[in-house]
């Protein structure tokens, strides 16, 4: 009898169940891999993807503009630590559910205590939703999770830089001529505001006023300069910096 014609063909879903002779990737310590060479690949080059993403997402765009550093350090954690929960999650079969619900829990800790604004709220709102996306997509192909980080920047950069919203920029200014906040008196403290600030009003809007002090703060709205921020534009008290 020939042996060469009755050998079983070689099964290599039989060979990873059974390992390959006794090397680094079948050695377990209280039962979970000590090594796993492909999973391990796959984590540090989505990690790779999503940090890039983030950052340039954060550096360029946010940063940029904003310069605040504790923001700037925030949103990176949030994106390095979403993102391997979410993949390490997925290896344990746990529900995304649950993960969003820790930072929905954190989130009601911590951020009830200081009013974020909508600006950054939102990028909170992308760095989360992208380190997600990168670290769940697992059956997702590389060319379209890379699409879909690019498409997400080029988004943000469209935006961002009133290239599709021309948005007005809004600012609190404290007034002192109170003779001028009057009813029928519209025309001449728009002149007066735009004399003392330069600016060209789009519109304006009258708040408090205070007879004691001869003093009201009013809200204007203008268009932005190309790359000028309207972020401490609501800020009426030091305290508030």
């Amino acid at each position: 009898m020939n042996l060469l014609q009755t050998a079983p063909a070689f099964d290599p879903d039989i060979a990873r169940e059974f390992g390959n002779g006794g090397g680094v990737a079948d050695i377990n310590f209280l039962g979970v891999p000590l090594f796993d060479s492909m999973s391990l690949w796959t984590l540090l080059f989505r990690f790779a993807l999503n940090f890039l993403v983030c950052w340039i997402i954060i550096r360029l765009f946010y940063y940029r503009k904003s310069k605040r550093r504790d923001y700037y350090f925030t949103f990176m954690m949030f994106a390095v630590v979403i993102f391997l929960i979410i993949t390490l999650m997925d290896n344990m079969k746990m529900n995304v559910a649950y993960a969003l619900g820790l930072f929905a829990i954190f989130g009601m800790i911590r951020y009830r205590t200081e009013t974020l604004r909508i600006r950054e709220m939102t990028y909170l709102f992308v760095v989360m939703g992208v380190s997600i996306i990168n670290g769940q997509a697992l059956t997702t192909s590389y060319i379209e999770l890379f699409i879909t980080n690019i498409l997400v920047i080029l988004a943000i950069w469209a935006f961002e830089g009133n290239r599709l919203s021309k948005q007005l920029v809004e600012k609190v200014i404290l007034y002192d001529k109170i003779e001028l906040v009057k009813v029928g008196k519209e025309a001449e403290l728009k002149a007066d505001l735009e004399e003392r600030t330069g600016i060209r009003i789009e519109k304006m809007e009258i708040g408090h006023i205070d007879y004691l002090r001869d003093a009201a703060f009013i809200k204007i709205w203008y268009r932005p300069a190309p790359g000028e921020t309207g972020s401490i534009g609501t800020f009426t008290k030091i305290k508030e910096f």
